[in-house]
């Protein structure tokens, strides 16, 4: 740095930037419909799964093999879906009791937050770890190098958490207004 002749430091010119406006794509109303209708559909995708394995429906899980008739929710996709650096370790976890009360908790669970639009910050954690490990089963992808559905999902929850998705068409705003939450804002 120099030195004026008067032994003072040169000022230097500060550029003040003006903070942007809000955004309106997650201000307006349309917006925020959007987004709870994301939220309540992720949520459907959760709840689904978990009661077709859990009743089978006859979707994905056949009668014979629900949870409640002593199936494990785990075994086919990780004994035979699981590919690539990973696959030991699915294989070694596949039927697993844990696993399988684990992975139906996380579905039950992220589906409801999703679809009572509460807890949308663990749901979102939790969903979106759940989503990249079933991504890391697949692994490489059937359809891309590296993208697949399992990601996408995964960006979309951590976005309804950050655009309080659960306020609009849920009882998000409720939710956080309640003592637990104040008390506990990671429970948003």
């Amino acid at each position: 740095m120099t030195v004026s002749e008067k032994g003072h430091a040169p000022r230097t010119h500060r550029v003040h930037l003006p903070h942007p406006a809000p955004h309106p794509l997650v201000e307006s109303a349309p917006a925020r419909y959007v987004w709870a209708l994301a939220r309540l559909a992720l949520g459907w995708v959760f709840l689904w799964a978990f009661l077709d394995k859990t009743f089978g429906l006859g979707h994905d899980t056949k009668n014979a093999q629900a949870w409640i008739h002593g199936g494990s929710p785990t075994k086919g996709f990780l004994t035979f879906g699981a590919k690539g650096p990973f696959k030991d370790f699915y294989h070694h976890i596949a039927g697993a009791a844990w696993a399988d009360w684990l992975f139906m908790f996380g579905l039950g669970a992220i589906g409801a937050a999703l679809v009572l639009g509460i807890g949308m910050r663990i749901a979102a954690s939790a969903g979106a770890l759940l989503l990249v490990m079933m991504w890391t089963v697949v692994l490489p992808p059937a359809n891309n190098v590296f993208m697949d559905d399992h990601l996408v999902y995964a960006l979309v929850l951590v976005g309804l958490a950050l655009v309080s998705a659960g306020d609009t068409v849920g009882l998000g705003r409720w939710w956080g207004g309640t003592a637990l939450v104040r008390k506990l804002p990671v429970l948003k």
